[in-house]
């Protein structure tokens, strides 16, 4: 039998990750108490004409018993039986915004405060961190992209590297992204803004697309692009870096940086050993503005 333990801290997304689990015919329980564990497995195997696959959610709501978990996944693996773990995990900033928009508290909050409750949270669960077969860390993921990574992972069983690749366009009159990792200017290449009939268009239509590509510094860019990056990521992979953000900036955000991300986004996504994203964070502001 499989059994993936689904882990994390909290707002991380683990929910969604069982879900998705579920879905896909897994046998879901969450927040199962760790003695029960081991017993647990034990009567899935004895069923496995019925259950073949199944997923247990765990969390610091475990207490004490926490500690015993290393264990029982030995024994039960010892058993014969496939035990992996997935651990969801996202940046501080990122899951005190989630529990506000949400308005819950967080279940280790003993003060009411989130940034403790999320710091007590992590000391308790470091082991666990440390163990992991998988790590989606979710900062910059949607919920659909998560879905498409457990499924990736658990489902389609892929390649999987602990790494999420995000290419984000932006316009450097709103600023460079504070959490880009690798910043790329494109504002030596032809601007589309100054073409009557395209100024009102984007990188995301193909007429902008072909006059920047139709450009032969942006073709040559581009693969030089793809080639360094597709260098990297092997890299930062052994490393052990969770997430990468690649920031391509023009001037407005709007046809040379959106059109140079979806050229690396096109020609990276073909090699899914890593999650990968595309985002166009400042595309729409002049219109809004107008």
């Amino acid at each position: 039998m499989r059994l993936v333990i689904v882990t994390g801290v909290s707002g991380a997304g683990k929910s969604t990750a069982l879900k998705v689990l579920e879905d896909a015919q897994y046998f879901c329980v969450d927040n199962l108490p760790i003695p029960l564990v081991e017993k647990f497995t034990a009567l899935m195997s004895e069923i496995q004409e019925e259950v073949r696959q199944a997923a247990i959610g765990i969390d610091a709501r475990s207490g004490k018993s926490l500690h015993e978990l290393e264990a029982v996944l030995d024994r039960i693996r010892a058993s014969g039986n496939s035990c992996e773990v997935l651990f969801l995990d996202a940046e501080d900033s990122v899951l005190v915004k989630r529990y506000k928009e949400t308005r819950r508290s967080h279940p280790l909050a003993v003060s009411g405060r989130v940034e403790e409750g999320i710091l007590l949270e992590r000391k308790k669960l470091e082991s666990l961190r440390a163990g992991a077969d998988y790590i989606i860390d979710t900062t910059h993921l949607l919920t659909r992209e998560l879905k498409e990574e457990v499924e990736r992972i658990f489902v389609n069983n892929g390649e999987f590297h602990n790494l999420v690749v995000s290419v984000l366009s932006f316009g450097f009159k709103y600023g460079i992204p504070a959490d880009a990792d690798l910043v790329f200017d494109v504002r030596f290449l032809p601007n589309p803004y100054y073409v009557d009939h395209l100024r009102l268009l984007t990188g995301l239509d193909d007429e902008v697309y072909r006059y920047v590509m139709e450009s032969s510094a942006a073709e040559e860019f581009g693969e030089k692009l793809v080639d360094m990056v597709q260098f990297l990521i092997p890299h930062y992979v052994k490393e052990g870096k969770t997430s990468l953000v690649i920031a391509i900036g023009c001037t407005g955000g709007k046809h040379r940086s959106v059109t140079l991300a979806r050229v690396l986004y096109d020609r990276l996504k073909h090699t899914r050993a890593y999650a990968l994203r595309l985002e166009h964070r400042d595309v729409g502001k002049d219109a809004a503005r107008k």
